[in-house]
């Protein structure tokens, strides 16, 4: 078996290399806040989410005691099926309504409802409070999806710090012995959130990690990093990340962890790509999205 980074990357994909780079001319890849102060300035500077037509209903769901909010969109038909979303920005920053236009783009691309979590932000909410959040939020739509949107299609999409606390959900809701999930896309997540390993080492000095792991004793945990998890009988996970994101080397180590489990994963590599790509408007970040859409189509039946 001859393993080689070349291989995860889809040869068509070298065509869309010039443009892509050209994108990023001038737009060297940064870091985030890197410290309390600094977090404060970026979350005053955020922009105000676009509004997004039809707007998403917004409800507070409760599950054992605990709850959340979230932002609800539905397409015009019978929904094929019902998406999770947990939006990205480090743990400390972002929001669900700042996911609204690619939440819609989803309902409009595969006729499915999109259910986006609110989940508490670090540092004033360290762990295990988004994890708690996001499971919260599972656990009602695994219960009321069937009632309330007529499918019990479902799948989870995470993007960075959201890819992270999709798959801690998952193998809480592993644990307790629910499969209601079919699939799941996880998009450039942070797997050794305890820098424990040389992929981790890359990112050691990130004030996320300190922000988000709060006073845990133990950062190798595996409900903060799930590269550390026992992975079996997770369902099939759509990995995707950029060949310029410093998480690179995190997820070709998540993936061959996955595989090692027993779980059907699919890591795709997109050239010219940094971290959070598929945000951006090049026409790799178009391609990584018609390849996430067709891979959802295929494992929900849309």
């Amino acid at each position: 078996m001859r393993l080689d980074l070349s291989a995860l990357i889809a040869p068509e994909l070298e065509l869309l290399v010039p443009q892509t780079r050209e994108f990023y001319v001038g737009r060297p890849a940064g870091r985030g806040p890197t410290g309390p102060e600094d977090l404060r300035r970026t979350r005053a500077a955020v922009p105000t989410p676009v509004a997004v037509d039809p707007p998403p209903t917004v409800e507070t769901v409760r599950m054992e005691g605990r709850e959340v909010a979230v932002r609800i969109h539905r397409p015009a038909a019978p929904p094929r099926a019902v998406l999770l979303d947990i939006h990205g920005g480090g743990f400390f920053l972002g929001s669900a309504a700042a996911g609204d236009r690619a939440a819609r783009r989803l309902v409009d691309a595969l006729g499915v409802a999109v259910v986006s979590v609110d989940y508490r932000l670090a540092p004033e909410h360290p762990w295990p409070a988004g994890p708690d959040d996001v499971e919260t939020a599972a656990l009602w739509l695994a219960e009321h999806a069937a009632t309330r949107f007529g499918t019990t299609r479902l799948a989870m999409t995470g993007f960075s710090a959201g890819a992270t606390l999709a798959v801690a959900a998952l193998v809480r809701l592993r644990d307790r012995g629910i499969t209601a999930y079919d699939a799941a896309v996880l998009q450039f997540g942070t797997w050794d959130l305890a820098a424990a390993t040389p992929a981790g080492r890359l990112i050691a000095d990130e004030y996320f990690l300190q922000a988000y792991a709060g006073t845990a004793a133990d950062r190798t945990h595996p409900d903060i990093s799930p590269l550390f998890a026992d992975l079996r009988d997770l369902p099939p996970l759509l990995l995707v990340v950029g060949r310029e994101d410093v998480l690179l080397e995190d997820n070709l180590a998540m993936a061959a962890r996955l595989c090692a489990a027993g779980v059907a994963v699919d890591l795709r590599v997109y050239p010219a790509s940094p971290h959070g790509f598929t945000g951006h408007a090049t026409p790799m970040a178009r391609a990584a999205l018609g390849h996430l859409d067709a891979w959802l189509a295929g494992h929900l039946g849309c």
